[in-house]
């Protein structure tokens, strides 16, 4: 007898930061667009039943952090742009924001991983060229946050 779920194609494993960090951008989606409460952005995120398959602490301590840092991660998000910072994509600023926050200040994330996990969610979630926007935002950032990894790449 042949198990019909061995003939079905496996799903592609997505790993728990990589979920972490596609329910941190939906929550400072929400907080952009409709300016929830953090807490309540965070409860909602907890409840979603993709959340089980996150790194819960990861999560907790990036969405805090770019809440508790967003007025300063905003100034800087502004200074790399080429563009006004209304016209962007809600999407595409919630990944830069996240992303930035972690370029900043989770230096044992090297920047390229941070900037690959980036180009990865929006290529999920954004719009077909986002993602090559998000990587010219955060290739500068990385230049201004990470300059020792970040001269070491260029040698």
């Amino acid at each position: 007898m042949i198990n019909k779920n061995a003939l079905k194609a496996p799903k592609k494993k997505i790993n728990s930061r990589r979920k972490s960090r596609e329910l941190i951008m939906k929550g400072v989606y929400r907080a952009l667009v409709n300016q929830f409460d953090i807490n309540k952005i965070k409860k909602d995120i907890q409840d979603d039943p993709d959340f089980i398959r996150a790194d819960e602490a990861f999560y907790l301590e990036i969405i805090d952090g770019v809440f508790d840092n967003f007025d300063v991660l905003k100034k800087e998000i502004i200074t790399y742009l080429d563009k006004n910072y209304d016209e962007l994509s809600p999407i595409e600023l919630a990944i830069i924001y996240s992303s930035l926050y972690e370029l900043k200040f989770s230096p044992s994330v090297p920047y390229r991983v941070v900037i690959n996990e980036a180009i990865e969610v929006a290529k999920s979630f954004g719009g077909t060229d986002g993602y090559k926007f998000i990587n010219g935002v955060l290739n500068k950032a990385a230049a201004a946050n990470r300059k020792h990894e970040f001269a070491v790449k260029k040698n």
